[in-house]
């Protein structure tokens, strides 16, 4: 059985005012005794309750810093929740960060192996699919290559043709991936389409609301990551909409 159950689920990143410090901004805070430099706390979430079930197909919208790619991030288990309780029943496959895990000195084919071990592949289930994977990366001898050499366009090829091997239980995925170029990107999105179709469930991130209404059943609204809205697609939708047009009209006044 498949599903994720959020309750009360809280992200508090702690991070430094200033990064770098001058010399002399040192000296003067310790003449007037302030504090060096002080730690912050960004609330990245708070208390997001939500329960997906298989069959489900969430949407997430919001605006750049609602916290939806956090919200994403927590479901794989990358952040670990401050506070609240984040329960996760099956196979998490993530379509994010494709060249995460990505050694710039090794080769593609190397790259295979280490990817996959990742995502919870074993030698022997890596031996089965790494042809397959070349295969559909269509990057040829460059797979002897190092990795370092490769475009940035080649290395989410090799990502994305990695990546979507698995057989997802738990499939999150983030933006709309662009993956080469166009002929590749039909390949893409009929093996997204593929993984969707077969995923126990997904929960999606993207700006793309008309594919989100297609695609996604249920759809919540983060807003500096609090859950301003949670139910069927159009009616979420509908609201965010409404929202950030009326957040507009009152900048323009």
């Amino acid at each position: 059985m498949s599903r994720i159950v959020l309750d009360g689920v809280g992200l508090t990143f702690r991070v430094r005012r200033h990064v770098r410090m001058s010399l002399k901004d040192y000296v003067v805070r310790q003449m007037f005794r302030r504090s060096i430099n002080p730690i912050l706390e960004v609330h990245a979430l708070s208390g997001v309750d939500m329960k997906i079930e298989r069959g489900d197909r969430v949407g997430i919208v919001g605006h750049n810093g609602a916290g939806k790619s956090t919200l994403l991030r927590t479901l794989a288990g990358i952040y670990k929740p401050s506070h609240g309780r984040l329960t996760v029943e099956g196979r998490v496959s993530s379509l994010f960060d494709l060249t995460l895990g990505f050694e710039m000195d090794a080769t593609g084919w190397e790259n295979i192996s280490y990817r996959s071990y990742l995502q919870g592949e074993t030698p022997k289930t890596v031996r089965a699919k790494r042809n397959a994977i070349a295969e559909f990366s269509e990057l040829g001898d460059f797979l002897n290559t190092p990795v370092r050499y490769y475009s940035a366009g080649m290395m989410v090829r090799l990502g994305f043709s990695i990546a979507t091997t698995i057989e997802p239980e738990i499939l999150l995925v983030d933006e709309v991936l662009s993956a080469g170029d166009l002929s590749f990107q039909e390949k893409a999105r009929e093996r997204m389409r593929s993984m969707m179709d077969r995923a126990h469930l997904m929960v999606m991130v993207s700006h793309d609301l008309v594919s989100l209404a297609k695609i996604c059943n249920r759809a919540v609204w983060l807003d500096h990551g609090h859950m301003m809205m949670a139910g069927p697609t159009d009616q979420v939708v509908a609201a965010y909409k409404a929202a950030a047009t009326a957040g507009q009209a009152k900048a323009a006044a």
